[in-house]
């Protein structure tokens, strides 16, 4: 675990929580680490979640699939962030998304009873590791919110704009890279891909935006 240590500090689960006292936590919990390769499904549509998962190395996506087969990407999560924690904590029968690796993917896995519960040692530090938790659940639901208000716009075209501003807002610059390439990105918007990749090409040429790839610039507002 000692490896990870500097990941772990980074992650929301363990905030103001000392190197000491973190080991002597992760130890408490009964934490495993579990690797995973490219395309592997961590978590499972359709199966209970009884473990919250912390990426250490890699990437995964979050991704719902409806009867017809089409994909939605929910999120990207990359090294130090929390997976599966509201479903988790929320004890679903039937995990309503499934939780993909980008590439080969360490992951650490904590049973999230072992958290919502305070163990026989009472360990002083547990009550904040539960208001972490929350925080982030929190925070996941602001994220929630900002996605709803891209995918609620009428047209591709609203959609991608409302997306590329809120990566450049992120930023702090007009030019950014994302984590999606172009179908990713289109699923991620709930849109068609060659519809999107027609868009990208008009704003373009209309000189509202620049792009290779993953990479965008915004160079004039609409």
């Amino acid at each position: 675990m000692e490896k990870y240590i500097n990941i772990l500090k980074k992650c929301p689960l363990f905030l103001e929580i000392s190197d000491e006292n973190l080991l002597v936590m992760l130890k408490c919990l009964g934490a495993k680490v579990v690797s995973f390769d490219k395309k592997y499904t961590v978590f499972t549509n359709g199966k209970p979640l009884k473990h919250i998962g912390i990426v250490l190395t890699g990437s995964v996506q979050v991704i719902q699939v409806d009867y017809y087969g089409n994909r939605n990407i929910v999120s990207n999560n990359g090294v130090g962030e929390i997976i599966g924690e509201a479903f988790a904590c929320a004890q679903v029968e039937s995990l309503p998304v499934s939780v993909i690796a980008n590439e080969k993917t360490d992951i650490m896995l904590i049973k999230s009873d072992h958290i919502l519960k305070t163990c026989k040692n009472n360990c002083g530090f547990h009550q904040k590791l539960i208001y972490n938790l929350m925080k982030d659940i929190a925070l996941k639901a602001v994220l929630f919110h900002q996605k709803i208000e891209i995918i609620s716009r009428r047209t591709t075209r609203e959609k991608l704009m409302a997306y590329l501003n809120l990566q450049a807002k992120k930023a702090g610059k007009s030019e950014f890279t994302i984590p999606f390439d172009r179908q990713e990105l289109a699923d991620y918007l709930i849109v068609d891909r060659s519809g999107l990749s027609n868009e990208i090409s008009k704003l373009r040429e209309e000189g509202i935006i620049e792009s290779h790839k993953n990479y965008f610039e915004l160079t004039k507002p609409l």
